[in-house]
């Protein structure tokens, strides 16, 4: 077996055994494994082939290749997991952090224009905002202002208002 049939093999036997593990109760078919792996069938390839254009072809002269690279890659990793774990909601803000990757593999690989951190800099601040406030946010509210916890609070409250004594005005 020649390099070019493992490199093929290998991932698709990857693909297969993460598609068996989350689908245990749907029937596996070609329809479950293009709706959900299909950021890794066509996002990601054609992010990595950005890469591999600027780091094979073109002898690292044509940088500009690696903006849709960053941002491609990244897109399709945000859309992968947002769809294999059903959390549009908490991952949205990868899609503002897409262009930073980009633009920060074109400084990094370019000729380092210190103006890039700029934009750079706000996309990647704004991003981790958002998940900061999204994510966390609502792991604070399922933990502390939960149903069972709010449910309790509001027991507890009421058995005090009912048991402590009454004042006379």
């Amino acid at each position: 077996m020649n390099l070019n049939k493992k490199s093929l093999i290998g991932p698709a036997l990857v693909l297969v055994g993460i598609c068996l593990l989350f689908f245990r109760r749907e029937a596996v078919s070609a329809g479950t494994i293009f709706g959900q792996f299909w950021p890794t069938l066509f996002v990601i390839p054609v992010g990595l082939f950005f890469h591999w254009m600027y780091f094979s072809m073109t002898d690292r002269r044509a940088t500009g290749l690696l903006i849709p690279g960053g941002i491609l890659f990244t897109a399709g990793l945000v859309c992968q997991l947002a769809t294999l774990f059903d959390s549009w909601q908490y991952l949205w803000p990868g899609f503002i952090l897409a262009p930073a990757v980009g633009l920060f593999e074109f400084y990094w690989f370019g000729d380092r224009n210190k103006y890039l951190l700029i934009p750079i800099n706000i996309l990647t601040v704004l991003s981790l905002l958002f998940f900061a406030v999204f994510s966390l946010g609502n792991l604070y509210n399922r933990l502390i202002f939960g149903q069972p916890v709010l449910a309790i609070a509001l027991i507890a409250i009421g058995a005090g208002v009912m048991l402590a004594p009454k004042r006379r005005l």
